[in-house]
């Protein structure tokens, strides 16, 4: 499970790349811009609310070798989001991947 926290943290640090971007249709790593936005809410303080199905379906779909890449970020404190909470997402979301990073 840790490996997947890591992976969760990395991708939510893409959500940087939602905030601030307009365009649609785009994915990074395999997950579309609406999926990673959908995980916004679980990992914001200070009453996150549980992932929902839209969160943990894209997440499913990632590519985790290309979120490793990410794993170093320090952007995830910049927007606002809690580094705790997007550990906390595999396990909500039940997800069976590991990421090999």
């Amino acid at each position: 499970w840790r490996r997947v926290q890591k992976l969760l943290v990395i991708m939510l640090v893409m959500v940087a790349g939602i905030f601030s971007s307009s365009i649609n249709g785009q994915s990074i790593c395999n997950v579309s811009i609406s999926g990673l936005t959908s995980c916004s809410p679980a990992v914001t303080p200070p009453n996150p609310a549980p992932p929902t199905s839209a969160c943990c379906s894209a997440l499913s779909h990632a590519d985790l070798r290309c979120l490793c890449s990410y794993k170093n970020s320090t952007l995830l404190p910049s927007l606002g989001i809690d580094q705790k909470l997007p550990l906390k997402l595999p396990e909500k979301c039940r997800l069976p991947h590991r990421a090999p990073c």
